[in-house]
């Protein structure tokens, strides 16, 4: 039988998801496409992605704030850009390879593009500059709830706990998905910042 100390973590964790998806996935297309614009402006107006020559970001989906903008941006400024790739071998975990203009997509398991796998285009995720998380929810301490599967945390996991100062973990989020307090579990690798369009939370 199940530890009822598991059960209601869960159970609240679950709710949580269900309420920020619901607020998110009700934003309007042009409240979508304002927050896809205003995001990039955030991102040229903070210091600490000025120096960020390796970014790992996604493909938005699921009424999350769109990145094509800001994929774009970086794009045009020389920067190298990565997606997460499910990892053929390791289940649970990501890779990051590298996102060109012309690079072969296909779908994975959940639906989701991402690129063709190509080893030459794989960057560990360690000597990434920063890498921008989706996520479903967000609080003021730095905590990401996110869509259940813990692939990034799974993937992140052994880099925090070497001590390793990069990369910035940056989770981007609209301001509806901001909370006061999460439910948390021990494997949850907290965010470094969360970038929302409207402003950039520091978490120490």
């Amino acid at each position: 039988m199940a530890n009822r100390d598991t059960i209601e973590p869960l159970s609240a964790r679950n709710d949580a998801r269900r309420a920020y998806r619901k607020a998110r996935n009700s934003l309007s297309k042009d409240q979508q496409s304002s927050a896809a614009i205003t995001l990039t402006a955030q991102f040229k107006q903070h210091s600490i992605y000025a120096s960020a020559r390796r970014v790992a970001l996604y493909l938005s989906n699921d009424g999350e704030v769109s990145t094509e903008h800001l994929i774009d941006h970086l794009w045009e400024h020389k920067t190298e850009v990565y997606l997460p790739v499910l990892h053929p071998f390791a289940s649970g975990y990501l890779l990051f390879l590298r996102y060109q203009p012309h690079t072969p997509m296909k779908k994975n398991r959940f639906g989701i593009l991402e690129p063709t796998l190509d080893c030459s285009a794989v960057c560990p995720a360690s000597q990434l500059d920063i890498i921008f998380t989706p996520l479903v929810a967000f609080d003021v301490h730095g905590n990401r709830l996110g869509m259940g599967g813990g692939f990034y945390d799974r993937t992140l996991a052994g880099i925090k706990s070497s001590g390793a100062d990069r990369p910035a973990i940056v989770g981007l989020a609209h301001e509806c998905q901001k909370s006061a307090n999460l439910p948390v579990e021990t494997w949850d690798i907290p965010l470094s910042y969360v970038q929302t369009p409207l402003q950039l939370y520091p978490f120490t």
